[in-house]
């Protein structure tokens, strides 16, 4: 005989615990709540229901019992005068850790061997402890002790019954149904999994339709690349009808914000930028300085031609640079998914626009009919969307650091 454990051991509500579940048994098994724990069992101070798990009961409510827990090689003598009621039941741990558990989670690794186990649980003084709460230092009221020894599986059998507290659980247990079938369990789990794949799925749902204006997205503008974002701030029904009128219109309406971005910004009478606007429009490749990013930017910050003013953006960012916020439309404008093409240089447009940029929205809806059903937008001003500082990061150059205000 080995001694695993001899001490006192706390409880509380009465309950400790025999964990010796793998993970498989943890994450796929029953819950190893009171009821599951003694479903089909006759004895009802040992629950052996949940394959790798002991629910123990004991008298007192709240307090330290003395318990001692014991490894035999074979089945021990039955001692049946000292202690007032026994039970026993099966037990299998597969686990290398198995730990007696209080009911706060605190836990002592047994050491017990992996294997299958008869359990023998011994009761005495459960009436006297009366469900009472035992304080350090006051008389010893209930004691227990659990015995394993290796033996194949059975049925849990009452050994002896002497207490009224050990008949009320007897007689709980033994009205309880049997536990579910394994298929039962599976069904179980199947169903539970298809809840909250659904109620996973609704609230992703309602949570992009809060993004998307009340509806839905194509998956072609869910995925679109770019600062659709930026737009669906501003004017997200607008967003909708772009994506709506098709690839031939979007071509058309990136071409024609490249326009206004560059003239509302004073910088379509500038040469390259207008040489720029006209390879646009003929869907040719940008020649020099367009045709590199950097050097795009670096000129148009050079280059007498171009003007400098500075507006207050629809996203509530002052002393922006206009020609900075206008410029992308241009290089935008010419990506090679329309979508993104449109919705990009769209974007870039109604920034450089300023405090205009609802005029700009509405002459869209008059230029291309395709997008008249849009409504318009709300009066309040949008939400800042910080991605377009990403966007515009390289043309942003004001005069002076920028104010930050919230919208």
């Amino acid at each position: 005989m080995r001694t695993l454990f001899s001490n006192e051991f706390h409880v509380d509500y009465g309950q400790m615990y025999i964990d010796g579940r793998t993970r498989t048994e943890w994450d796929e098994g029953p819950e190893a709540g009171l009821h599951e724990c003694f479903m089909g069992q006759r004895a009802g101070l040992c629950g052996a229901a949940v394959p790798g798990y002991l629910h123990l009961s004991t008298g007192m409510h709240t307090g330290s019992v003395p318990l001692a827990v014991e490894l035999h090689e074979k089945e021990p003598p039955l001692d049946s005068d000292i202690w007032e009621d026994i039970v026993e039941a099966s037990f299998r741990t597969a686990a290398d850790d198995t730990s007696l558990i209080s009911w706060g989670g605190g836990s002592t690794d047994l050491g017990l061997p992996s294997g299958s186990y008869r359990v023998r649980y011994h009761c005495r003084g459960m009436d006297e402890a009366g469900d009472s709460v035992r304080s350090a230092g006051e008389p010893v009221l209930d004691e227990y002790l659990l015995q394993f020894w290796p033996a194949p599986l059975a049925c849990d059998r009452v050994v002896k019954e002497t207490t009224r507290s050990a008949a009320y659980w007897h007689r709980w247990a033994s009205e309880l149904p049997p536990p579910p079938t394994p298929e039962e369990l599976a069904e179980a789990r199947r169903a539970a999994q298809e809840k909250k794949d659904r109620e996973e799925r609704e609230l992703s749902e309602r949570a992009e339709k809060a993004i998307w204006g009340g509806r839905l997205p194509s998956d072609r503008l869910r995925n679109v690349k770019g600062n659709v974002a930026g737009m669906v701030d501003l004017d997200v029904a607008l967003v909708h009808a772009i994506d709506e009128a098709g690839p031939d219109v979007q071509r058309a309406m990136a071409r024609w914000a490249a326009h206004r971005s560059c003239d509302v910004a004073g910088l379509s009478s500038v040469d390259w930028i207008a040489r720029g606007l006209a390879e646009l429009d003929q869907n040719l490749p940008f020649s020099p300085p367009l045709n590199d990013t950097e050097q795009g930017w670096d000129l148009l910050f050079s280059d007498p031609q171009v003007p400098s003013t500075t507006i207050t953006t629809p996203t509530g960012t002052t002393n922006a640079s206009q020609q900075a916020m206008a410029f992308p439309a241009l290089t935008d404008a010419a990506a090679p998914d329309p979508l993104q093409a449109a919705l990009d240089a769209l974007y870039a447009a109604a920034i450089a626009h300023g405090p205009g940029w609802r005029d700009l929205v509405a002459k869209v809806r008059s230029a291309f009919p395709e997008t008249a059903q849009a409504p318009l937008p709300p009066l309040d001003r949008p939400q800042r969307y910080e991605g377009a500082t990403i966007v515009f990061r390289q043309g942003w150059r004001p005069t002076e650091e920028p104010e930050r205000q919230e919208p």
